[in-house]
């Protein structure tokens, strides 16, 4: 009987020191008021009203200012020109969402990954938390996420995937065949929110 003890005990130890853990993300620990969310069409959130949109419901649920930079018809490949619009905010935290127009515009995927780091190195060089909010494996974006997810661990970022899974393609979530509505930026919002808030 001791012994058994004994190995569970040891086995709690090995877990805690050695077993799974988050992965670093650079600047955590950091506090704020504003978080700024970046992003395209689906940060701005074509096909709700206003307040009802993905960043206006992460306000919500998070008690922060989220301010809205989406544009419709972005790229990942043009938004660093956007750059000092963001830090002109002085968030803490920026929620970073490009790929669907790069991919529908025929944008080089090289060109798209190379401004997307651009866009991590320099929130984070300002001391702000980069998220990188991934869209899914919808369409040819598979390689995106899988991009972008290796990116956010090279970089010590936040991964948020596919928040459109289970949300693109169902009529009664979309407005219309890549945007959703209230009720789906509803659910983008809260998966969002799930990934960030313990950097909250």
């Amino acid at each position: 009987m001791k012994k058994t003890a004994w190995v569970i005990l040891f086995a709690a130890a090995v877990y805690v020191l050695w077993g799974p853990t988050k992965p670093d993300v650079k600047n955590a620990g950091r506090t704020g008021a504003t978080i700024v969310a970046f992003g395209d069409s689906l940060t701005y959130g074509k096909g709700a009203p206003r307040n009802q949109t993905y960043p206006a419901v992460l306000t919500e649920l998070t008690g922060k200012r989220v301010i809205n930079l989406g544009v419709n018809g972005d790229t990942g490949a043009a938004a660093p020109r956007r750059l000092a619009q963001v830090m002109e905010h002085k968030p803490y935290m920026v929620l970073i969402e490009f790929g669907g127009n790069d991919f529908m515009r025929s944008v080089p995927f090289e060109q798209t990954m190379v401004s997307v780091s651009r866009i991590v190195d320099e929130v984070q060089a300002a001391g702000a938390i980069a998220v990188i909010v991934d869209t899914g494996g919808y369409y040819g974006m598979r390689k995106y996420s899988k991009a972008y997810k290796k990116l956010a661990k090279e970089k010590g970022a936040v991964f948020v995937s596919g928040i459109l899974d289970g949300v693109f393609g169902q009529r009664a979530l979309m407005s219309d065949q890549v945007h959703p509505n209230a009720a789906g930026y509803k659910i983008v919002a809260e998966r969002v929110y799930e990934e960030i808030k313990d950097y909250l």
